[in-house]
């Protein structure tokens, strides 16, 4: 955690004095707004721990308005400066024409003036439609055809919910509708793949009563992300039982003789002196076979040696970046960073864009979802 904290402020704190000499440059502003701006930047870097400390002494309404503002702010910044890179990326071509040609290209350059308000107006329409983007909740859906799923039962229906992030700004509006649409789903089997709280859990009175109201058939089920470890595990744990969940940690449970679902822990957060590497095959190497088996799974991440052991891995964590371009550097650190993928040995995984956002309230080209599985008996080979 202290590395991530680390990193995040040094990037965090580039960011803002980039953006800070970009608009003095621009604006050309005395001593005094300098003075200003650079203050609420301080707040604003500052504003995660902020958050926490106003959480952790109970005050709540003013911990929920930091929140919004400071995670705004957040959004905002980094679209304004992925903006402003690539006009300095821009910038870099035409001087490099200029050495190579040995010309004067004068004219193609932008001022200091376009440099400044042009990102301004782009990372402000960005953000403006990623808020809207964020509150506007899509249901996906896939078929999965399987011998597996005997032909007497004919469909089981599977809805995945994962990365709410339940805390200072997202509630009971936006809980409201995610619990809308699994109505309208209509699942035989509920599930969570992480990070359905988010950071302190002590201020969400009737929300897991909320969850709880939705009682599938074959029931709910769900695993730890490693926000559930940030809230701290035991309260997270307690929140998530109370909204009608069975906790699956490193633990299969058998479905009516219908299917087998099995739920790993978050291992980027939980020790692994406390669990082994080879602990998710082990578990799914004593599971019958003969069975469909879905796998819990928070991060994205194919362990290669279960690969064949699961029918379907569904997991989360990513948000498809939540806020492009972010989407590009994920992309390039899980293979399958959203979407349906065929595996090896007949495994598949299903990695869901997020029902919810972290941090900034925004989600530009990476909608929310829940996502609606239906396995479906086909005949085999």
């Amino acid at each position: 955690m202290s590395l991530f904290f680390i990193t995040f402020f040094l990037v965090y704190g580039s960011m803002h004095l980039y953006a800070f000499l970009r608009a003095r440059t621009a604006l050309h502003f005395g001593i005094t707004f300098g003075m200003g701006l650079a203050a609420f930047m301080l707040v604003m870097l500052f504003a995660p721990i902020l958050i926490r400390q106003a959480e952790k002494q109970g005050l709540e309404q003013s911990a929920r308005m930091l929140s919004f503002v400071g995670y705004t702010w957040l959004g905002i910044l980094f679209l304004f400066s992925s903006s402003s890179l690539i006009l300095d990326l821009y910038r870099l071509l035409i001087r490099s024409a200029e050495l190579l040609q040995r010309a004067e290209y004068a004219n193609l350059k932008p001022t200091a003036g376009v440099l400044f308000y042009l990102p301004l107006i782009v990372s402000l329409l960005a953000a403006a439609y990623g808020y809207g983007e964020a509150l506007n909740i899509r249901t996906e859906t896939i078929t999965i055809k399987t011998p597996k799923i005997a032909e007497a039962i004919g469909r089981v229906r599977i809805v995945q919910i994962t990365d709410v992030h339940l805390g200072l700004i997202i509630r009971e509006e936006r809980l409201s509708k995610i619990l809308k649409l699994v109505r309208e789903a209509a699942p035989d089997i509920l599930v969570s793949t992480g990070d359905l709280v988010d950071g302190q859990i002590n201020g969400m009175p009737g929300l897991s009563e909320m969850i709880s109201g939705i009682k599938p058939r074959y029931g709910k089920y769900a695993i730890t992300g490693n926000h559930e470890f940030y809230a701290g595990l035991e309260q997270a744990l307690t929140f998530t039982r109370k909204s009608g969940f069975r906790v699956l940690r490193d633990e299969a449970v058998d479905i009516d003789g219908i299917l087998t679902i099995a739920g790993v822990d978050d291992r980027t957060v939980r020790p692994r002196a406390v669990v082994s590497d080879s602990a998710e095959r082990e578990m799914l190497f004593r599971l019958p076979q003969t069975k469909f088996t879905l796998l819990l799974k928070h991060r994205p991440l194919i362990d290669r040696d279960s690969l064949g052991l699961f029918d379907l891995q569904l997991s989360g964590h990513v948000h498809r970046g939540q806020i492009f371009p972010f989407s590009i550097l994920t992309k390039l650190y899980y293979p399958v960073h959203a979407g349906f993928s065929s595996l090896e040995l007949g495994s598949r995984l299903y990695v869901s864009r997020g029902t919810g956002t972290w941090g900034p309230p925004i989600r530009f080209l990476s909608p929310p979802e829940i996502t609606v599985i239906d396995l479906v008996h086909a005949p085999g080979d």
